[in-house]
């Protein structure tokens, strides 16, 4: 189950470039504030300020400042929020071993004995939670992001823990619940802290268990400190996203089948087989952080990465939809999960060998067509792990569909060994190809072609992605706060293809967009 996590976590680790729009947004303010262009207390971009808390941008800043020079910065800002996602799955494993050892969990004894010790029992439930998490569609790219989003994941995973461990791990749960509010206020999201926390304390104060109704005072001061920290930091803001079109449930319909699957389903079914005891803590606890997650995603519209907050109570809530499950049920999502994935596998191999080999020639074509100026390059380390990882899949496969007994999460691990598979493929065969794609290195060569490297640059339209790129990858020092009649800078970079001159003074020098998306444009000005 560790090698299963390490292959989960470590590709996409190395060897790229931050991408648009919220991972070079937040890494650019890490770095800006690590070589001192930006205050620590209030991180800025080319002057603008971040919403949010500071907590993760101090993460990132931190690790680049404590490894500078030996690593990159790129590498180095990704590493905490990496150790975030570990410890998420870490979390997650425990909070359902603990729940899981609830009385009302446990299976009915068998009348002349024979049934699973309740910590073997207990154990396989967690194992099926981590499972269910790592095949999540949703985690797979937010989850390996450098953004406050994974900051505020770890947090609803540190709270979950802090609820199910209460009758067990007294002072940790204390000190745990205090950590995790207070970090998901100063991560961006101190009203999500302020539900869970009322959520919690509605459980506790239900509870059966005396350790966790002691619980209920350190839910309050933690609630309070939460709000405190996001008045201080400036995160309490109202984003909400829905508008008046009838397009709109459909979109965030259609997010939810794929964003939460295939947790979602085994979810349903557990609180269908719960449905009259759905106060019990391995229903409740879980429970009310979805819910919590899923009102805030629909009410910003169908934000994926308010729903993405979510995964781990339905990780939890599909583990204990497992002892119930049918065979019939799961030999479906085996055969779904077997076909889908390694369909998925072979596309990308058959990509990988036209861009390599040029066979066959119609899938590099269409790749060129697509990204115009990419050039394939081959490495061998690459393509020996993407061997070792395709051949494990082959080896997963036979494993279960041999006909033996399997252990109580089987359902789940075909899925995950999917998603783990196509997360490999995709970060070592398709890497410098989805690199050139998604990162804006590209664009800023061009905008140099033009302006040279670490040049003052006028930029009041440009987005956030954008100014953390010019910063980033060309070392501009870009003014979005100023106007073109203020300020020494000498350039202007307007976005938009249309885009007029900021003043009769300014001239054209070029429009550059980037070579995998016609539309994202800049034009390029410069006065005398």
């Amino acid at each position: 189950m560790l090698l299963f996590c390490a292959a989960y976590l470590l590709p996409g680790l190395f060897g790229r470039d931050p991408w648009k729009n919220a991972d070079i947004t937040a890494f650019g303010a890490m770095s800006s504030i690590a070589e001192g262009r930006s205050p620590w207390l209030h991180p800025t971009l080319g002057g603008l300020g971040l919403e949010g808390g500071v907590l993760p941008y101090w993460l990132g800043a931190g690790f680049i400042r404590l490894l500078s020079p030996w690593l990159d910065p790129a590498i180095a800002a990704r590493l905490p929020f990496a150790l975030l996602l570990a410890l998420t799955l870490t979390l997650v494993w425990y909070t359902t071993c603990h729940l899981a050892r609830t009385e009302a969990a446990q299976p009915v004894p068998f009348a002349f004995g024979g049934e699973a010790l309740s910590i073997d029992y207990s154990r396989a439930m967690a194992d099926g939670a981590l499972l269910a998490l790592i095949a999540s569609l949703g985690l797979l790219q937010l989850g390996h992001e450098t953004t406050p989003e994974l900051a505020q994941l770890f947090s609803v995973s540190l709270f979950l823990w802090a609820l199910a461990s209460a009758p067990y791990r007294h002072w940790r749960s204390r000190i745990a619940t205090v950590v995790a509010l207070a970090a998901m206020a100063d991560s961006g999201a101190p009203a999500m802290a302020m539900a869970l926390g009322v959520g919690g304390a509605v459980i506790c104060a239900m509870s059966s268990y005396d350790a966790a109704r002691r619980l209920l005072p350190w839910l309050v001061a933690a609630t309070a400190a939460a709000i405190v920290v996001g008045y201080l930091s400036g995160g309490w803001a109202l984003r909400m996203g829905l508008r008046a079109d009838f397009r709109q449930p459909l979109e965030i319909a259609r997010l939810l089948l794929w964003f939460c699957w295939p947790s979602w389903p085994l979810a349903l079914l557990t609180l269908w087989r719960w449905r009259r005891h759905l106060n019990h803590r391995h229903i409740s606890v879980p429970l009310v952080s979805v819910l919590i997650a899923m009102v805030a995603s629909i009410g910003m519209g169908g934000s994926d990465r308010a729903l993405m907050l979510a995964l781990p109570g339905l990780a939890v809530l599909a583990s204990f939809a497992l002892p119930t499950l049918k065979r019939s049920t799961a030999s479906a999502v085996d055969w779904f999960s077997v076909v889908f994935f390694t369909v998925a596998a072979l596309a990308v191999w058959v990509i990988y060998s036209s861009l390599i080999t040029g066979f066959p020639a119609k899938p590099a074509a269409n790749v060129i067509k697509l990204a115009p100026g990419f050039a394939p390059a081959f490495s061998a380390a690459m393509l020996v792990v993407a061997v070792a990882g395709t051949l494990a899949w082959v080896a997963l496969v036979r494993w279960r569909t041999a006909r033996n007994q399997h252990a109580l999460w089987k359902s789940l691990l075909i899925p995950a060994g999917g998603v783990a598979l196509c997360w490999l493929l995709a970060m070592t065969l398709m890497l410098p190809l989805l690199d050139y794609a998604r990162s804006y290195r590209p664009l800023v060569a061009r905008v140099q072609a033009h302006i040279p490297g670490g040049s003052c640059l006028i930029g009041p339209s440009l987005s956030r992605s954008q100014i953390a790129a010019l910063e980033v990858f060309g070392r501009y020092e870009v003014d979005a706060v100023g106007t073109s009649a203020s300020g020494m800078c000498r350039h202007s970079v307007v976005q938009g293809a249309l885009a007029e001159p900021p003043g009769p003074e300014w001239k054209l020098l070029a429009r550059v967009n980037r070579p995998t998306d016609r539309k994202e444009v800049l034009s390029l000005f410069r006065r005398p």
